[in-house]
């Protein structure tokens, strides 16, 4: 394979994208968005193309999310480096490019498919799961919050499994992210390439394009097994539909079992000042379109970008020094203020705004 970070190729009528940082578990760099901005407009426009395939190199993920441990070297490196400012603001273009594309856009997830990679899979028209598919919105561990889109469609999952996933970084297969509506269809790790050819054999034209994708995938889908979650909705919509982390907290003392337990712990270690902007993020977008979701999101990354944010402190804790303690700031529920958390959602100097 090239070296490039991204590869594009146009074959059979499919615009072919592949993410190509296998080592890095396909983490997306800033000059891959910046190359996936680039190309989307073209090939959206170009009659050569009838629908986009993107897949990632490799045999252990799709993308595993963004190359935060960049943005953490340039905060350290480059105090004024502009990459943090634009990092986010290319990355959400290209979610909303996704959202907004004008041909079926087909996500081929044969791996671990969380945080930045879920933005490029789950506003698409098609997103294809196999048995080694691992989803997860992981950010709360590292000071940050669900971005790329996380506030509009995790606010569309049933009931409080949005909260849920959201807070606790809890991971999904292929079976439970189908019945959440994560993922469209699961088709065997084997049979995607077969998939891919049978996409790029077929007559996609017209305005039922996605309908015959459906078609297709249909002739490949498998039995994805017995998902675990509607087991758990009940327990899940009991504890996290709160309007607070307190009253979260409070529901997770009180339920009795090791699963409130087990969820319990996993908040107590995670940044309470990313968390209860999380929750706030929540409520904001729920019942708000696409892109006002994403102006929100904007102002809340660039506030976790300044310096001494728990963003920093969360990604030198578990991705630089591994040390795995980090010292978050507050370190308990009831030291997040209103200020702090209001703070996230004020307009920026380069507020982003779409037409």
């Amino acid at each position: 394979m090239s070296d490039a970070e991204i590869l594009f190729e146009i074959k059979d009528g499919l615009g072919l994208m592949t993410l190509n940082r296998p080592k890095a578990l396909n983490a997306l760099s800033h000059g891959m968005i910046l190359e996936m901005e680039r190309v989307m407009p073209q090939w959206e426009k170009d009659p050569a193309v009838k629908a986009v395939v993107l897949r990632g190199a490799g045999d252990r993920a799709f993308c595993a999310g963004g190359d935060v441990a960049g943005l953490y070297r340039e905060m350290r490196d480059d105090p004024n480096g502009t990459v943090r400012r634009d990092f986010f603001r290319d990355e959400y273009i290209v979610n909303r490019r996704i959202y907004r594309f004008a041909k079926p856009w087909i996500s081929l997830i044969d791996g671990i498919d969380m945080g930045g990679g879920v933005g490029l899979s789950v506003h698409g028209s098609h997103s294809v799961a196999s048995e080694k598919f691992l989803f997860a919105m992981p950010e709360t561990t590292i000071g940050l919050f669900p971005d790329v889109g996380g506030g509009y469609f995790l606010t569309r999952l049933p009931g409080a499994l949005g909260t849920f996933l959201a807070l606790t970084s809890h991971r999904l297969k292929a079976a439970d992210a189908l019945w959440a509506g994560i993922v469209d269809a699961y088709v065997p790790s084997a049979a995607m390439g077969e998939l891919q050819a049978a996409l790029g054999a077929a007559d996609l034209s017209g305005p039922d394009a996605n309908r015959k994708v459906d078609a297709v995938i249909a002739r490949f889908a498998g039995d994805a097994g017995v998902p675990g979650l509607p087991a758990m909705m009940a327990d899940i919509d009991r504890c996290f539909s709160a309007e607070s982390l307190q009253e979260i907290e409070a529901k997770l003392r009180k339920h009795p079992g090791e699963w409130a337990e087990k969820q319990l712990a996993a908040l107590l270690k995670l940044s309470p000042l990313s968390m209860a902007i999380t929750l706030e993020q929540l409520k904001r977008c729920a019942n708000r379109s696409f892109e006002d979701s994403m102006t929100i999101e904007y102002r809340m990354s660039q506030r976790c970008m300044q310096k001494g944010h728990d963003f920093f402190e969360g990604v030198r804790a578990l991705l630089i020094d591994k040390d795995q303690k980090p010292q978050w700031n507050p370190p308990t529920i009831d030291g997040v203020t209103r200020e702090m958390v209001e703070s996230h959602f004020k307009p920026v100097s380069n507020d982003l705004f779409f037409d």
